[in-house]
């Protein structure tokens, strides 16, 4: 019983032992741009969302839990996502003062239909503009 018992507490949990790969500073999704406002919902998720939650959206652990997107139903309603996207939720800072709606819109899209999400419905810069205009303190962020 003391060996199963010490062997559980030195096995490693499985989110420490998945493979780790450094990113390079030429890996953002920006190195084809002129500058960040121009950067499309790929550009945006790779630049700003993927280092907490990965390239394949599948979350992390470590210092902070950061959900997966991966094949969640959450995100079936396309406000959700714009709503976090804008205003963060716990550790999750809101980009409201550096995205414009149209960025808003394009990485809830991408978001909805990547990583096993089959959410196609259309978001537009409008839906955006409407929601932030109804959220407390984000209707004088920035848009287009």
């Amino acid at each position: 019983m003391t060996t199963a018992l010490a062997a559980a507490l030195l096995a490693v949990p499985a989110w420490l032992a998945a493979p780790v790969q450094a990113q390079t500073s030429d890996a953002t999704g920006l190195i084809n741009t002129r500058d960040f406002s121009h950067a499309n919902g790929a550009q945006v998720y790779t630049t700003i969302c993927q280092g907490c939650h990965m390239p394949a959206g599948q979350g992390a652990r470590g210092a902070g839990e950061y959900p997966a997107l991966a094949s969640n139903p959450k995100l079936a309603a396309a406000p959700y996502v714009e709503m976090m996207v804008l205003s963060g939720n716990g550790a999750m800072p809101g980009f409201k003062g550096q995205l414009s709606d149209r960025q808003v819109a394009e990485v809830t899209a991408y978001i909805r239909t990547h990583f096993g999400n089959q959410f196609d419905e259309p978001v537009t810069d409008a839906d955006v503009k409407a929601l932030r205009m109804t959220l407390p303190g984000l209707a004088d962020a920035s848009d287009d």
